[in-house]
Formats: C-alpha cells, sequence, structure tokens
C-alpha cells in the first residue's frame, strides 16, 4: 500500500473512533476533567506497554524533544477537558459541530508555521465546513448551557488545531504511539492534582467504559492520527476529519437516541462532501 493510501486509511479508522469518544461525556458519570485524567492514564500504560513489548523506543532524542512532548501534553490535555465538558454542556451532536470549527483554525494556523499562504482550494473547503457547520447548530439562546457548551467546543478546537500543527512541524519524526505516549502521560500528570472523584469512588460500570475510552477509543486512534500526520498535512487531516459529526451523529443515534432533523442532515452533507473531496484530492496526487 503506497504511503499516502495507508496514511488516509489511518485517518478515517481513527476519525471513527473518534465519532464514538463524544458518548462517553454520556456514559460515564463523572466530570469532564475526571474522565480526561483516568482516561489519559489507561491511555498512557496501554501506549508504554505496546513499545515495550515491541520492543520499540521509549526515550525521547533530545531534550528540545521532551519540552516539545511537554508543550503536546498541556495543549492536548486542555483540549480533552474542554471537548468532555462542551459535550456534557451541550450535548454531542452540538459538542461535535462546535469542535468542528478546528479545521478552519487549521488552515489558518499551518501557513503561520511554514510562512506560507493558504491555498485557494483549502479555503474553499473551510468556508463549506463553517457554513455547514452552522446549519447544524439548533437556535440557542445566549448564556444558557448550550451557548456555553458551544463556546467551549471551539475553544477545544483551537487547542485541537494547535496540537496538530505543532506536532506537525516539530514531533512528526516519532512514530504515533511513541509521540501519543508522552502527550497521554503529561496530560494524566498535569490535571491529576484537580479530580473531584478519587479512583476508589468510581464505579465498576464506569471503569469499564474508562477502560474503553483509554485503550480503543484514545490510544488506538490518536496513535492512527498521528502516524498519518507524517504523510498528510494537518489541514488535510482537519478537512478529513469533518466526517467525525456524521459517525458521531450516526453513533449517538444509535445509543443516545438523538435524532437529527433536516437542518442537520443538510449541514452534514456539505461537511461530509468536503471531506470527501479532500481525500480524493489527496488521493490523486
Amino acid at each position: 500500500m503506497q504511503s499516502h493510501s495507508q496514511s488516509l486509511l489511518y485517518l478515517h479508522i481513527a476519525v471513527f473512533l473518534f465519532g464514538g469518544t463524544a458518548l462517553f461525556s454520556k456514559l460515564i458519570a463523572l466530570p469532564a476533567l475526571d474522565i480526561t485524567v483516568y482516561r489519559t492514564g489507561i491511555a498512557a500504560i496501554t501506549l508504554f506497554v505496546l513499545l515495550y513489548l515491541t520492543k520499540k523506543k521509549i526515550k525521547l532524542e533530545n531534550k528540545r524533544d521532551y519540552a516539545t512532548a511537554i508543550l503536546l501534553g498541556i495543549v492536548v490535555g486542555a483540549h480533552w477537558v474542554t471537548y468532555f465538558a462542551a459535550m456534557q454542556m451541550a450535548g454531542v451532536t452540538v459538542g461535535i459541530i462546535a469542535f468542528f470549527t478546528y479545521p478552519v483554525f487549521t488552515v489558518f494556523l499551518e501557513p503561520l508555521f511554514n510562512k506560507t499562504y493558504p491555498k485557494l482550494k483549502d479555503l474553499v473547503i473551510a468556508f463549506i465546513v463553517i457554513f455547514g457547520i452552522y446549519l447544524l447548530i439548533p437556535e440557542a439562546n445566549f448564556g444558557n448551557q448550550i451557548t456555553l457548551g458551544i463556546i467551549t467546543g471551539v475553544i477545544s478546537a483551537v487547542f485541537f488545531a494547535l496540537r496538530n500543527v505543532l506536532h506537525k512541524n516539530y514531533f512528526v519524526h516519532y512514530s504515533g504511539p511513541h509521540t501519543m505516549l508522552y502527550q497521554t502521560l503529561v496530560a494524566c500528570l498535569m490535571l491529576c492534582l484537580f479530580i473531584e472523584v478519587p479512583p476508589s469512588q468510581v464505579t465498576q460500570a464506569d471503569w469499564l467504559l474508562i477502560l474503553l475510552v483509554g485503550i480503543i477509543f484514545t490510544a488506538a486512534p490518536h496513535s492512527l492520527f498521528a502516524s498519518s500526520l507524517q504523510k498528510l498535512s494537518a489541514t488535510t487531516a482537519g478537512l478529513i476529519s469533518c466526517l467525525q459529526p456524521l459517525y458521531g451523529s450516526i453513533l449517538s443515534f444509535i445509543l443516545l437516541s438523538e435524532r437529527p432533523n433536516l437542518m442537520t442532515i443538510i449541514g452534514g452533507f456539505l461537511v461530509v462532501s468536503a471531506a470527501f473531496y479532500e481525500t480524493w484530492s489527496v488521493s490523486k496526487k
């Protein structure tokens, strides 16, 4: 399999698993920060065991890379807390939609690091994504829980876009599992002092869900996503990831009985169409 095609496959698998991650904000009866701490802790342990069993190198090459890993861990930790908080406040569908402003942020952040200008194609696709997301967002009164969730989702989008661009420019020479080991570890250590529910008070059912989200929906997709950035730009990865709202909506419909309205379907179609066009464009190259 060609490297670009393999990267696209990794990315699409990761995006599907990302789509299911939002459901755990409703399924796990814990605050967003606590979910993030336990999730990242499980993911870090899983990735360490994976690297150890496969006899892959665990240490980083130099002190500068350790500093970069700490920065990435801080950014990704902030992203995960705000991500789960957005889902809990605004609901899964609206929370994912608000978060999916991040491809637009990526389009404008990436040229700042590469000292280039955004391509016209990416700007057009970004506009389509924005319009699609606009159609998906239901009417809300400012100052209520849904509005706060939307704002929090946009903040999460900024952190995620920044993480992707930083990783692409300064940490892409490491494998997906290698880089995510350090990011999840730093995020866990950074936030563990602020947990509200200690491990002894977490129910058995919640622990099973935490293990599921930590291993299958965190360690695996983020490693695949990071690996895909070795051959794909952060902008391309961000735009293709617009499939996530579709996956999340389908899973929330099946498991949480959330029913999309006509505007949701129209907006979702625009977002998914933009993602498929970007996939086709990369495959053609």
